[in-house]
């Protein structure tokens, strides 16, 4: 399994721009233990086109799980044996089996394009590869396991780089962190981190109130 840039639409060159050049401590405070520890695992950050130009596929986390339920995220999980060398196309391959299984999508109509830094999510210990991808020919998509997966939606990019969709999340902890409010729901933590930094460094980003909390039950 390869990545390749031939034939992305315009609009995604900074995108491409961004992958080839970010540095791990650009993207995030928190990135994999020296020693090597953790749980190995893939995101797919995949680019469509939609009635209001380009969007991003989201999936909601079913509330049941242990880890990190009931939030929006990116598809994705740990590797499996079954995919390969996580320091080779591992998480490739992760990335695009976890997301057919987690929202129904054909992976054929992917291309993937690029991969970002691994990162690390502390409270899960899963060192993360996110995937970069196009979604050439889209398939329809949904809840495969509601035990898995409470919706999946796409978000488009306009509604992410609106300033009045744009809030500082509070963790009980006290973290803070970017967030934004789309879809009906608050995309915060490791998403939102990755989300924020791809429209930051993709030039996309427009000035928004950093001033401007939200806590983390905002619905409630």
């Amino acid at each position: 399994m390869t990545l390749s840039k031939e034939g992305l639409p315009g609009w995604l060159n900074p995108v491409v721009h961004a992958a080839e050049t970010v540095q791990p401590p650009q993207l995030s405070s928190f990135l994999p233990p020296e020693n090597g520890t953790g749980r190995q695992s893939a995101v797919l950050i995949l680019f469509g086109e939609g009635e209001q130009g380009p969007e991003l596929l989201l999936m909601e986390r079913a509330s049941s799980l242990r880890s990190h339920a009931g939030q929006p995220a990116f598809p994705g999980g740990a590797l499996d044996p079954e995919d390969g060398d996580p320091t080779a196309d591992g998480p490739l391959r992760a990335a695009l089996r976890e997301a057919e299984e987690e929202t129904g999508l054909d992976p054929a109509g992917v291309q993937l394009f690029g991969v970002l830094p691994k990162l690390y999510i502390p409270v899960s210990s899963f060192v993360v590869t996110p995937v970069l991808g196009w979604w050439r020919e889209p398939s329809p998509v949904g809840v495969v396991d509601p035990n898995e997966t409470a919706r999946v939606f796409t978000v488009p990019v306009v509604d992410l780089t609106d300033p009045d969709n744009r809030a500082t999340a509070i963790h009980p902890s006290g973290h803070r962190g970017p967030a934004f409010l789309v879809e009906s729901a608050l995309v915060w933590g490791f998403t939102a981190g990755i989300i924020d930094r791809l429209l930051h460094y993709a030039g996309w980003e427009r000035p928004w109130d950093g001033d401007k909390q939200v806590p983390l039950d905002w619905r409630s």
